[in-house]
C-alpha cells in the first residue's frame, strides 16, 4: 500500500513538471503596440477667428421734437416695427395753427401793399415820360415798390415757417426700424430737448467688436504690405454672426470699417461688420460672436491628438528611421476647428510623426506600423 502511494505521488509530480514546462514553452511573448503615423506636409487652411460683438442699428435715430407743446398722442408702442413716414407722436398744434393763420393774413396785407406800390410806380413812370413829375418822385415810388416786394417775400417766408412748425407737431419715422423705449406719456409738456424715443433703423445692422492689433499684423505680415492693409481688409471674406444661444444668423455680413487708431489701453482696433436684416430678427443691443474665416496658406497642419501636453510644453513624437519614437518640442497655433493645429516651430516638412495613440508612446519606444494603415503622403 505504501509503495502504491509513493508511485501515485511520483506520477502527480511528474505531470505537474510536464505542465509547468509546457506552460513555459507556450507563454505568448509581449509585442510592442502599434500606432498610426503621418508624414508632415504643408497645406492651406481657414482659421475661424471669433470676436465678441454687439449689434447696433446702422441708422439708429434719437427722436426729439422740433417745437414745444403738450404731447397729445403717442401713436406707437415700444418694440413696434414701423416704416419710414409712419406717425409716431402728435403735439398740440393749436398755437402753430394760429401762427400759420396770422402769417397768411400778413402775407395778404403785404400783397395788397405791393399791388398799390406797383400801381403808383407805373403811374409815376408814365407821368415822368410826359415830364409831369420829377425823377425824384419816380425814384421814391420805385423804392416803395421794391420795399413792398421785399415785404411780400418776408411774409411768404413767415407762412412757410409757420407751415413747417405746424408740420413739426406731427412727428413721423425718418427711417424704417423698431421703436425703442418711450420715456414720455400723453399730456407731458415737451421741448426740443425732450427725448421721445430711439428709432433703430434695422434694415441693416452693424456688429461692433474689437480686433487685436497682433491679429491684424499677423495677417498682414503673412503676405501683405502695411500700405495694402486697407485693400486687404476690403478683400476679407464674408463673416458670420453667432447668437448667444449658439444659433447662426441666416445672412452673412461684410467687414465695413476698421479704425486706424489703436486703443492704447486695450491694444485693439474697433471694427464693424454689416449684416442685412430683411426679416427684422436682429435688434440693437443683441450680443453674440462674429466669426471671421482668416485664410492661412502653406502651413504645417497636424491632428490635435498628435500633440502631447506636458505642463507648459507641447510635444510631438517623431518617428526615427529605426522606427523608434523621439519627443520633440513644438510651437502650435489653434485652428479653431477642434481637430487640427498649426505647427509653427519644431517640425519640418517630410517628418513622420505619431498621431493616434501619441499619449501612450514612451521615449525611444519601437513604433510598429499596422499593415492596414498607410502613411499619408
Amino acid at each position: 500500500m505504501k509503495n502504491r502511494n509513493v508511485k501515485s505521488w511520483a506520477i502527480v509530480m511528474a505531470a505537474m513538471l510536464v505542465g509547468l514546462t509546457a506552460c513555459g514553452l507556450d507563454m505568448p511573448k509581449e509585442t510592442p503596440s502599434s500606432y498610426e503615423t503621418m508624414t508632415v506636409k504643408k497645406s492651406d487652411i481657414e482659421l475661424p477667428m471669433k470676436f465678441s460683438a454687439k449689434m447696433k442699428g446702422q441708422a439708429d435715430v434719437t427722436i426729439m421734437p422740433q417745437v414745444s407743446g403738450q404731447l397729445m398722442k403717442i401713436c406707437v408702442t415700444e418694440g413696434q416695427q414701423v416704416s419710414k413716414g409712419t406717425t409716431l407722436f402728435i403735439i398740440d398744434s393749436r398755437n402753430a395753427q394760429l401762427d400759420l393763420e396770422a402769417a397768411q393774413a400778413n402775407l395778404q396785407a403785404a400783397l395788397a401793399q405791393e399791388n398799390s406800390a406797383k400801381l403808383e410806380y407805373e403811374s409815376n413812370k408814365n407821368l415822368f415820360e410826359k415830364k409831369i413829375v420829377s425823377s425824384y418822385m419816380l425814384s421814391n415810388s420805385e423804392n416803395s415798390y421794391k420795399q413792398a416786394k421785399a415785404s411780400v417775400a418776408q411774409a411768404r417766408a413767415s407762412v412757410n415757417r409757420a407751415k413747417v412748425n405746424l408740420g413739426f407737431c406731427t412727428i413721423t419715422a425718418p427711417v424704417t426700424g423698431v421703436i425703442g423705449s418711450i420715456p414720455v406719456r400723453g399730456g407731458d409738456q415737451v421741448t426740443p430737448m425732450t427725448q421721445l424715443t430711439v428709432l433703430s433703423g434695422n434694415t441693416t445692422m452693424d456688429a461692433e467688436f474689437s480686433v487685436t492689433e497682433a491679429i491684424i499684423e499677423a495677417q498682414v505680415n503673412a503676405g501683405m504690405k502695411s500700405s495694402e492693409k486697407e485693400k486687404y481688409i476690403a478683400n476679407l471674406p464674408d463673416v458670420t454672426f453667432i447668437m448667444k444661444n449658439g444659433t447662426e444668423y441666416t445672412h452673412k455680413g461684410r467687414i465695413t470699417s476698421l479704425t486706424g487708431v489703436v486703443d492704447a489701453a486695450t491694444g485693439s482696433l474697433s471694427c464693424k461688420a454689416s449684416f442685412p436684416n430683411p426679416e427684422g430678427h436682429l435688434f440693437s443691443g443683441v450680443q453674440g460672436t462674429v466669426v471671421i474665416p482668416f485664410a492661412r496658406k502653406d502651413v504645417m497642419v497636424i491632428p490635435q491628438n498628435a500633440v502631447v501636453r506636458l505642463q507648459d510644453k507641447s510635444l510631438v513624437y517623431k518617428v526615427q528611421p529605426d522606427s523608434t519614437a523621439t519627443a520633440v518640442s513644438v510651437t502650435t497655433m489653434n485652428t479653431g476647428n477642434g481637430k487640427d493645429v498649426i505647427v509653427t516651430e519644431g517640425l519640418n516638412v517630410g517628418d513622420k510623426i505619431v498621431t493616434e495613440g501619441a499619449n501612450n508612446v514612451q521615449e525611444g519606444q519601437k513604433v510598429l506600423f499596422p499593415k492596414n494603415v498607410k502613411d499619408e503622403e
